[in-house]
């Protein structure tokens, strides 16, 4: 694979390749669905989808998936279409990119509704998340499951960077927690990227966030009208990092930092 420089690299390539995978998070939901429903889910919405990387690969994962991507940024949207969407071929009839906001997209009702990457919390208060789970649940199926990610831990209230080098590619991910307001768990986050022969790419992506815990967010879940909603935590590899394996958990053990999903179904 091609070293990637500050010259040649497209932040969106870089994020896809340090941050994002579709495969791993596509492999949970569908089997938290198959679990809870006992079939397979066909519609897969995918909200604040980005480059639609999630919703690309659903489609081309078998002939009878349907997917829709809904976001604000036309920007990024038309960045999948070029570099997702054209290279499925047939199956990008199977795709349906919508630039919109969120809470304003109900149908068609989907079989299974992910927000990843944290995305979900730019909704700073209250009244804002319950609104966006409520149409969230209003937009699924009657037997429609939803799947969320969160993170948290001592570290996420720190001003700290943490580095993570993407092997073969040339490059170094930055993540950068800027700041922390401890009076309302409002974040800021940066993502830069540094490359061999010393250039950066400061700020490619910035998030303005709530950090919101699981138990806030769970209990939403239920007050808007999901019958349900889990914790999959996930455990611990021999380096101290997290293993990608994510088992129901009722308890677990405080840490620096941790990443968990959250399976709400009506």
């Amino acid at each position: 694979m091609a070293k990637l420089t500050a010259r040649n690299a497209d932040r969106h390539v870089l994020y896809e390749l340090s941050v994002q995978e579709p495969g791993a998070d596509l492999d949970f939901a569908e089997r938290m669905y198959k679990k809870i429903r006992g079939k397979s889910p066909t519609l897969l919405r995918e909200d604040f989808c980005g480059t639609a990387a999630l919703s690309c690969e659903w489609a081309r994962r078998r002939r009878r998936n349907v997917a829709l991507g809904v976001d604000l940024d036309p920007e990024v949207l038309e960045w999948g279409r070029r570099h997702h969407l054209k290279r499925l071929g047939a199956a990008a009839e199977r795709v349906t990119l919508v630039e919109a906001d969120v809470l304003e997209v109900q149908r068609p009702k989907a079989d299974l509704t992910l927000a990843m990457n944290f995305s979900y919390w730019v909704f700073k208060t209250r009244p804002e998340l319950l609104r966006y789970v409520r149409s969230a649940c209003r937009s699924l199926k009657p037997d429609g499951v939803m799947v969320l990610d969160a993170f948290g831990g001592s570290d996420s209230q720190l001003i700290l960077q943490e580095k993570k080098r993407v092997k073969g590619r040339g490059f170094t991910y930055v993540w950068d927690h800027a700041a922390f307001n401890p009076m309302t768990n409002e974040i800021t986050c940066h993502i830069h990227f540094e490359f061999a022969n010393g250039r950066r790419m400061r700020r490619a992506f910035t998030y303005h966030w709530r950090l919101w815990s699981l138990v806030e967010v769970c209990e939403a879940l239920h007050e808007v009208g999901f019958k349900t909603a889990d914790v999959y935590w996930e455990g611990d590899g021999e380096d101290g990092r997290g293993d990608g394996v994510f088992r129901h958990r009722n308890r677990a053990e405080n840490s620096r930092s941790w990443i968990a999903y959250i399976v709400a179904a009506k």
